[in-house]
């Protein structure tokens, strides 16, 4: 089934979405109708199944239902939309409603032994699984010096992550002379054969030794280690060309679309 693109798109559908089995303490799983609603966390989250099953006024009275719940809570709310989903204007009426696009990004997957070795790293350069809170924030501080904001967020992020479910998460630096200048994580999706791979930012002085490659190399053999078979990324303009070239195949795109509350 997985041996073609509709196949593994049709994986992706099955395996790939929805929300991590254990949630981080303050994180809060919420149903409402077709979807899939998180709070508690540093922006919530809302998500569906491909086919809503409802659209026009239905459609507009749920994106609106999002927003006076998070409205309420004076939290930000990413909708996580993909590219071939339905209704095909979910984005437009996400965006009627005052939604913002973010970036899209390629959704690509690949098959975890096909990825996996022993990762090649420049001289002076080691790779480490971490898991101390000092840790995270050092990726943290990476990931702000990359984008050009604050991701401190993104410390508090996965030191819940790892406290709440710490075999289901593996973070990954690679350091030079104790600088974190490279940094990617594993999460496993228990039960589905599947794992998706999140982060992979690079320091910009860095980039082009393979770092990349490294870090995806790595969390692919953690992730045959731990039984998987696919694994997911949802890819950047820059990152997309990078993984095309290691063997994972484009599926389809994501699209976050964010709603901020009035004075957020």
């Amino acid at each position: 089934m997985t041996d073609t693109i509709d196949g593994l798109l049709a994986a992706y559908d099955e395996r790939m979405r929805g929300v991590p089995a254990e949630l981080p303490r303050g994180v809060t799983l919420e149903q409402d109708g077709p979807v899939t609603r998180l709070t508690g966390q540093f922006r919530g989250f809302v998500s569906g199944p491909p086919d809503l099953g409802v659209d026009g006024a239905a459609l507009d009275a749920l994106i609106a239902r999002q927003c006076a719940v998070f409205a309420a809570r004076g939290e930000a709310v990413e909708w996580k939309t993909r590219g071939h989903d339905r209704p095909a204007d979910l984005p437009e009426r996400l965006r009627a409603a005052g939604f913002v696009p973010e970036e899209r990004e390629t959704v690509l997957i690949g098959r975890a032994r096909e990825l996996a070795g022993d990762p090649a790293l420049p001289e002076g350069i080691t790779l480490r699984q971490v898991t101390d809170d000092a840790d995270m924030r050092r990726v943290a501080a990476m990931e702000t010096a990359v984008w050009g904001d604050d991701h401190g967020w993104l410390a508090d992020d996965l030191i819940a992550r790892i406290a709440a479910a710490p075999d289901h998460i593996a973070v990954l630096v690679a350091e030079a002379a104790g600088e974190v200048v490279s940094a990617g994580w594993l999460v496993l999706r228990p039960g589905t054969g599947t794992a998706g791979l999140w982060g992979g930012s690079t320091l910009p002085a860095w980039r082009g030794r393979g770092l990349y490659r490294a870090l995806v190399a790595a969390r692919a053999t953690l992730a045959v280690a731990h039984g998987v078979d696919l694994l997911q990324v949802d890819a950047s303009a820059d990152s997309a060309p990078v993984l095309r070239r290691l063997g994972l195949h484009a599926v389809t795109t994501t699209t976050p679309y964010v709603w901020t509350p009035p004075g957020g």
